[in-house]
């Protein structure tokens, strides 16, 4: 390494903010950028540990610890320290189609997993892979590359989210020509429509779309395989087809007063704000507007805490987010130790905005919604919740018991579902008669890809169920791999 003795000389140091009270006036991003030497340092505390399980990408205990993508953080980290920045974005470029996505929404595992934490801080990896790309483009480094060869090959990916976009690249690569179907009216899908624009600018999609249009993948949109498309069609006009659709149907709480107006999906509530404001700056007010409403978000994940921050730009009155889960601990518990994900209190984006404006983190732990209570006009005027414990049953399972006398009425005119996803649709699939696990989710092998329908792949969350940004696009990039394989017997690129 260059400084194998930086992470013990530079402390850790990430970018700041905008204030919280600033950036809740706006949708743009709110990171600032560190200056050149600044980023110098940061990887240089990469560490010569000779065991880098930052790229590992093993699961441990069902999650991810280290890089799912493998990135060679360690190599670039050694580069970026020693000035050699076009030669760190192709190191990077090597296993990651997307760092300007996983460079601001990915949870990092790979610094969860980072040998400098074990005795200190990690390394700011993240950060310093948005760096690299960002530098990238302005530097004008990132240009369209078209393969120099076809082999006449037609392949279909359906859906264009992370999985989609990587399948599609690596595809494309290989020189077969690509068609990226997606039901919406922008190509991106959660990048787009699911996460909002202050945690990722759509510029950025958009920026990446357009270089992957001029290298030649053709994008459709508008256009939903299984009703605007007839699925059988797939098989008839593409000599192979990737599924990447994700895992679009939500969870849902189907509890007393369900059927009241003002309850709301997350996914369309998110869905339909991003659309509002890129179409009109959310003037055409085609969105669900939490404008002077209390508001109840359902569920403590990353999408609870989009819809937070969401609500919070709308001006609303309040916003409680009620997470059945106990709070996570403030350091990693003896049954959680490194290299696992670190499973640890995070103040999120939303919530550091919500504690600036309110005066308080708007979560409530151990907490369940029992019934809605509505008004004379069928709207929502509040939740009546239950405090929970969490207890072994017989076969050593957790399992949340209701608190008697700890129920209470919260007030509230829009309540947001915020509770995960439980699979995919079943449309296209039911059409192509594609067989499915026992979570619902489409039955292929991972590391094979491939479905009982020949010639037919899936990856995603259409395939693992929801997931990390970062695992999409790996399972893009695999099933483009297993797809060439099909399509060739070769695995080279052309």
């Amino acid at each position: 390494m260059g400084k194998p003795t930086g992470f013990m000389e530079y402390k850790r140091e990430l970018p700041a903010d905008r204030s919280p009270l600033e950036r809740i006036k706006d949708w743009q991003e709110f990171h600032h950028r560190l200056p050149e030497e600044k980023i110098k340092k940061q990887a240089a505390r990469c560490m010569e540990c000779g065991t880098p399980f930052c790229h590992s990408g093993m699961l441990i205990n069902g999650m991810a610890s280290g890089c799912p993508n493998h990135n060679l953080m360690p190599e670039y980290n050694d580069l970026v320290y020693r000035g050699l920045w076009r030669e760190a974005l192709a190191r990077l470029k090597m296993s990651n189609n997307f760092p300007e996505f996983t460079g601001r929404v990915c949870p990092a595992p790979c610094e969860g997993a980072c040998t400098a934490g074990l005795a200190g801080d990690p390394v700011t990896t993240k950060n310093i892979e948005c760096a690299i790309i960002d530098r990238a483009y302005d530097e004008g480094w990132m240009v369209p590359v078209p393969p120099a060869r076809r082999t006449g090959k037609k392949v279909a990916v359906v859906g264009s989210g992370p999985a989609g976009l990587a399948c599609a690249d690596e595809l494309n690569k290989y020189g077969h020509l690509v068609t990226v179907f997606e039901r919406a009216d922008r190509i991106g899908g959660l990048l787009m429509y699911g996460i909002p624009n202050m945690k990722l600018d759509k510029r950025y999609v958009e920026r990446r779309v357009k270089i992957m249009e001029e290298e030649g993948v053709t994008f459709v949109t508008g256009t939903e395989v299984g009703r605007d498309y007839p699925s059988r069609s797939l098989l008839n006009e593409y000599d192979a087809v990737v599924l990447c659709g994700g895992a679009t149907n939500p969870r849902d709480l189907k509890i007393e007063g369900r059927e009241l107006k003002g309850i709301h999906f997350a996914v369309d509530f998110l869905r339909l704000n991003t659309k509002s404001l890129l179409d009109s700056n959310l003037a055409d007010g085609k969105y669900i507007s939490a404008g002077d409403k209390d508001v109840i978000v359902i569920g403590g994940g990353d999408t609870g805490t989009d819809c937070v921050a969401t609500v919070i730009r709308h001006g609303c009155k309040t916003v409680t987010q009620l997470e059945i889960m106990p709070q996570a601990p403030l350091q990693r518990a003896e049954n959680n130790p490194w290299p696992q994900f670190p499973r640890v209190l995070k103040v999120d984006y939303g919530q550091e905005e919500a504690i600036a404006l309110y005066g308080k983190d708007p979560r409530e732990y151990c907490i369940t919604a029992k019934r809605f209570i509505g008004d004379q006009d069928g709207r929502v005027t509040g939740v009546q919740t239950v405090n929970v414990e969490w207890v072994k049953d017989e076969q050593g399972r957790f399992l949340p018991r209701e608190i008697p006398g700890t129920e209470k009425v919260w007030r509230a005119q829009l309540v947001l579902l915020a509770m995960g996803f439980l699979g995919p649709e079943d449309t296209m699939l039911e059409q192509l008669g594609i067989e499915r696990d026992e979570r619902s989710n489409v039955k292929a092998d991972y590391g094979h890809f491939s479905t009982n329908v020949k010639g037919v792949f899936a990856a995603g969350d259409m395939r693992r169920g929801q997931s990390l940004v970062v695992w999409a696009i790996n399972e893009g990039r695999g099933a483009a791999r297993e797809c060439h394989r099909y399509l060739t017997d070769s695995e080279d690129l052309i």
